[in-house]
């Protein structure tokens, strides 16, 4: 079976994570993944992507539709049909299918990563009626739907998304292999200039808007006002990376604050380095990095905007409200330093292990969409 994940670019963000776990577990003698992106810069992924048999296609100018469309038809004519059209990039995914449907590809996925309701109900008319016609074409042109909890549906699929059996919620899973190696704490400290008794706020996600980093900032400067030897520790790249180390610097922070850039060891960060896991975002598909950090045995901290289903082990996890104050989210940091964790990080992990989060529940479930709409084609096919 051919399918074609479309998404932005390979970097290191979740959604092109989870799809690398689903690579590197798929049974690639049944299943060939390609990734077709909309950028010509070499990104992370790429590389092993490659290695494990998939191709990476570049479809540019995804703002001019015109070009794009013709771009989207040059892509098929040259590397063939594909049984599957499987689209990650969010509204834009309804102009996606559209094409596909043109060129009579049979399987249409529509994937929702991220609920974006209340962004949409706050932008421009025009905003809105993009988005209303993108969601009208995923509703015309996809033959499935998926979204990584309850709450990102309503942004492709409408409010009334439980009503229609062809969109459903399936959880994206994590390879928990990782987090059952041993890690050395004092030596990943070291390498990062970090003191082995030092208390350790930690954060991965892009450097964009929705991630909230000014706030976490901000939070992180009263940590350190109650605890100077304190250090935040933020993983990943993005488009606001500077912005945030310019204010970094004017908190006069800049020791305490280490930028590792995009990691392929997060893992290792996260059991090595961290104390606490902080995630202030504005909003949230799921925040698959928090299940991440909860399979490392860490306390998280995160806003109450994110989906129910985050909260895989409740004695690890608290939310808090953004409408509380910087110094309210540092006290609350500040706390899970005092306490003696209810759970080890053995117990963690097998909690997440047992859970959806799992890579294998996860591609289980993605493999019976793939083969379930295929095998209804075929037999249709064999009736007629």
């Amino acid at each position: 079976m051919r399918i074609l994940q479309v998404v932005g670019g390979m970097n290191r963000h979740g959604t092109e994570t989870w799809l690398m776990n689903v690579l590197r577990s798929v049974d690639r003698t049944r299943f060939q993944m390609d990734f077709l992106v909309h950028t010509d810069e070499q990104q992370a992924y790429e590389d092993e992507a490659k290695a494990l048999g998939s191709q990476v296609i570049r479809c540019l100018h995804p703002s001019r539709p015109w070009m794009y469309a013709k771009n989207f038809r040059q892509v098929l004519r040259e590397h063939g049909s594909y049984d599957v059209v499987h689209s990650h990039i969010h509204h834009y995914s309804g102009f996606v299918l559209r094409l596909a449907h043109q060129a009579g590809i049979p399987l249409r996925i529509a994937h929702s990563h991220s609920d974006t309701v209340q962004v949409e109900s706050e932008s421009s008319l025009s905003r809105k009626a993009y988005c209303k016609l993108m969601r009208y074409w995923i509703s015309r042109y996809s033959t499935t739907g998926l979204s990584v909890s309850k709450a990102s549906a309503p942004s492709l699929f409408g409010s009334n998304w439980q009503k229609d059996s062809r969109w459903q919620v399936v959880h994206c899973g994590i390879d928990l292999a990782p987090f059952e190696i041993s890690v050395d704490s004092a030596t990943v400290r070291s390498e990062l200039g970090i003191a082995p008794d030092a208390f350790v706020i930690g954060h991965v996600g892009r450097f964009y808007q929705p991630k909230n980093h000014s706030f976490l900032v901000e939070v992180f400067a009263e940590v350190v006002k109650h605890e100077p030897k304190a250090y935040l520790l933020l993983v990943g790249e993005g488009e606001l990376r500077l912005a945030i180390e310019q204010k970094v610097k004017q908190l006069g922070l800049t020791k305490q604050v280490i930028f590792t850039g995009l990691r392929a060891d997060v893992h290792r960060l996260m059991l090595g380095a961290m104390d606490v896991f902080l995630f202030p975002s504005l909003y949230e598909g799921l925040g698959l990095v928090l299940i991440e950090a909860q399979a490392a045995g860490l306390s998280c901290i995160f806003s109450d905007v994110v989906p129910e289903e985050a909260d895989v082990i409740q004695t690890l996890t608290q939310r808090l409200s953004l409408s509380q104050s910087p110094s309210e989210w540092a006290a609350a940091a500040l706390a899970k330093k005092q306490v003696k964790k209810e759970i080890s990080q053995l117990e963690s992990l097998k909690s997440v292990e047992s859970s959806s989060f799992n890579i294998r529940e996860s591609l289980k479930k993605l493999q019976e969409k793939y083969t379930k709409t295929t095998s209804n084609r075929c037999n249709l096919s064999i009736n007629h």
